[in-house]
């Protein structure tokens, strides 16, 4: 395979996502990597549209000015780009056309507000932006304050705006060019950067190596066995035998689970189908989605994506008969929609996977006719749970709770933030972990129960009490379409569980009722104390709460 001449190649045995995407295209280059309504573009399309664009960055200074192994874990030495956009073919180019020009590229949530969005690209000291001109409007607002960012790259779309001031059209700057044959080599230090969802805290931008992520969450190691892939020739034999399964890709791409399944697409020779309404779920054109392009895999977040499109599934006539697998990051499934998908169509296998921006891919649960749970998961080759003082790794059927951790292949740490990157990453007996906060058991099995994050437990009258048992427990009322639950300042307790509550179209139920079903697996002492019924509960684009909107809905009902 021929590379770009290197001015900047140390060498290492290690990977790139870079070149692994580059040796699936050199050798499948006509089969279609991303197809979204009548877009289609091939391996070899997407390969040369972001070469086009590395060129253009490079070409305006943008790159790698320090070398990994002059910085510590928490420090950059490379350009930041910021991908501001719906998903497209623009979002998979932009990232690797940044990896290309060694530049690091980073997802900004297109839901912040000017404030949040300021906070975020000045915390990431971005220097270059592509964005959507949908958002030109609210980017113009808080650009005066970000002396740093110098190259703006607007995509454009149906919303009509203008070019900002200093910004360039993307299409006609990839068209006008021409590849660069002296682009800087990749190497597997180079960051792949990637902002926490900031639902319980302000978002946190997480550095890993390419070769890190690779193996930790984009197809490099086989998580079961925790066997990984070594060179580029492996990488290429994988891609062709795979058949072309077609993807479909609902969370947005500036969710690192849906950014980990596009570099593992394209790494494995698969094919993305994206829907073409992309700023919100529009079930219906999902449904006709999934039977013209026969998509086999679907990708959602929880029951907030899940519940509206089995819903248009289960009053088409569409043939989606195409679909094998179901996959949820991000957010579990509850059992009621995996057994109603279960039932909709035969044979359709359920997956619960389980991963965090600091681990990668971590566990999963499967689900399938006649055997349908939530809870247990089966953990990856380098998955643990290690003790409450993070002193040892707990052993099968250990009593306690401790916290779930992952082992090789880790993230260097928080960008600007030494203290939290060390409390986040510890030395356990010589070995670096990861430990971003969920609470689990390690099960006499091997298999471990996930209990929730330990940022939004609830500590009532001297219990704690893991939020996400007492959602599950209410979720699976009928009338209930969605729901989050926060802890509240309580006299008498400390704090008391309250239930933030939408109910389905057309569906009656109180607070006695909801309380009264949850009762039927829950033990007094988790019991919501008070439920606040809203039209709508608030959740990212990916699906995930949001928490502190939660907790701003309880202190508003009093």
């Amino acid at each position: 395979m021929s590379r770009p001449s290197s001015v900047s190649a140390p060498v290492t045995s290690q990977l790139t996502l870079v070149e692994a995407a580059d040796a699936v295209a050199a050798a499948l280059p006509d089969r279609e990597l991303v197809v979204q309504g009548d877009r289609r573009c091939t391996y070899a399309r997407v390969a040369e549209q972001s070469r086009r664009l590395a060129s253009y960055l490079h070409a305006r200074g943008l790159g790698c000015h320090t070398e990994r192994s002059a910085l510590a874990g928490h420090e950059t030495g490379q350009d930041l780009l910021g991908i501001y956009a719906y998903n497209g073919p623009e979002y998979i180019e932009g990232m690797m056309g940044a990896f290309r020009a060694r530049v690091a590229p980073f997802n900004v949530n297109y839901r912040y507000v000017e404030s949040e969005l300021q906070y975020l690209l000045a915390d990431s000291g971005a220097t270059a932006l592509i964005y959507h001109a949908a958002f030109a409007p609210r980017l113009a607002e808080v650009l005066p304050g970000l002396t740093a960012l110098r190259v703006l790259i607007q995509i454009a779309d149906d919303s009509g705006n203008e070019l900002l001031d200093g910004a360039v059209d993307y299409e006609t700057v990839v068209a006008a060019t021409e590849p660069d044959t002296q682009l800087p080599q990749a190497v597997p230090d180079d960051l792949y950067v990637l902002y926490t969802g900031g639902t319980t805290g302000m978002p946190k931008a997480v550095l890993w190596r390419q070769h890190d992520i690779f193996m930790a969450a984009c197809g490099g190691r086989d998580n079961n066995t925790g066997a990984v892939i070594d060179s580029y020739s492996e990488v290429v034999a994988r891609a062709e035998a795979n058949p072309g399964v077609r993807l479909l890709l609902l969370p947005p791409m500036m969710h690192g689970a849906a950014q980990w399944a596009v570099l593992t697409a394209m790494t494995t020779g698969q094919t993305l189908v994206l829907p073409t309404v992309v700023d919100h779920v529009d079930a219906e054109e999902i449904v006709r989605t999934i039977s013209r392009e026969r998509a086999a895999v679907a990708i959602v977040v929880g029951d907030a994506m899940a519940r509206p499109l089995l819903a248009a599934i289960e009053k088409t006539s569409a043939d989606v008969s195409s679909l094998v697998a179901l996959t949820s990051g991000g957010a579990v499934l509850s059992p009621q929609i995996k057994r109603r998908w279960i039932d909709a169509i035969p044979g359709l296998v359920v997956l619960d996977a389980v991963g965090a921006s600091e681990t990668g891919a971590q566990m999963h649960h499967v689900s399938a006719a006649g055997s349908v749970s939530t809870g247990r998961f089966a953990a990856g080759a380098d998955t643990c749970v290690v003790a409450e003082d993070f002193g040892s790794v707990l052993a099968a059927g250990h009593e306690g709770i401790g916290w779930l951790a992952q082992r090789r292949f880790t993230p260097l740490g928080y960008k600007g933030d030494a203290v939290k990157t060390a409390i986040t990453f510890p030395l356990i007996d010589g070995m670096r972990f990861v430990i971003p906060g969920d609470r689990a058991r390690r099960l006499a099995d091997g298999s471990i129960e996930l209990l929730g994050r330990d940022s939004v437990t609830i500590n009532s009258g001297g219990e704690k009490i893991f939020v996400e048992e007492v959602e599950m427990a209410i979720s699976s009322h009928p009338a209930v379409a969605d729901v989050v639950v926060v802890g509240r300042p309580s006299e008498r307790w400390g704090q008391e569980v309250v239930a933030v509550v939408a109910l389905s179209e057309g569906a009656e139920a109180s607070d006695e009722d909801l309380i009264t079903h949850a009762a039927l697996s829950l033990a007094r002492y988790k019991l919501p104390k008070h439920v606040v019924f809203r039209s709508e509960i608030v959740r990212s684009p990916a699906g995930k709460a949001d928490y502190r909107w939660a907790r701003e809905q309880v202190i508003a009902a009093g």
